[in-house]
């Protein structure tokens, strides 16, 4: 069997969190918004339909769970979420990923998506610790 490798998009433009049963976990580092990237950690997957139905609903216990790290990271910031976003893109990079983004009233690009709106925003090194270990502490990693 083939070896997950992380596409190299995702090391430059998130934080490893830690690795859940089926998914990598990182912080996207645009400090805009409270977002979880998961990456199943399976080779050659680019869409949903490549996982087996186990791995389907595992992704889905995971992208809930991804959904309280977000929140977390939101208090740790100060930013609320009033809705969470789920999209499972991959126009841009096709290895199957799945974003979790908290919104709020008034962010950047609301009520549009943010995908496309405009360039993120850097971390500011004491938000990115708080925002990383916040994520952790709410995905036990």
């Amino acid at each position: 069997m083939a070896e997950f490798i992380l596409d190299p998009a995702f090391v430059a433009t998130s934080a490893m969190l830690g690795d859940l049963p089926l998914c990598q976990a990182r912080l996207q580092l645009d400090a805009r918004y409270p977002w979880v990237v998961l990456i199943p950690r399976l080779a050659g997957l680019r869409e949903l339909e490549d996982l087996s139905p186990a791995d389907r609903a595992r992704l889905v216990e995971e992208t809930v769970l991804a959904g309280a790290a977000v929140r977390a990271v939101g208090r740790a910031l100060g930013l609320t979420v009033d809705k969470l976003n789920v999209g499972v893109l991959g126009n841009v990079t096709p290895q199957l990923h799945v974003h979790v983004l908290g919104r709020r009233t008034g962010d950047p690009a609301w009520p549009g998506p943010v995908w496309g709106h405009s360039s993120g925003e850097a971390y500011g090194p004491e938000a990115r610790d708080r925002a990383i270990a916040a994520a952790k502490a709410a995905l036990s990693v």
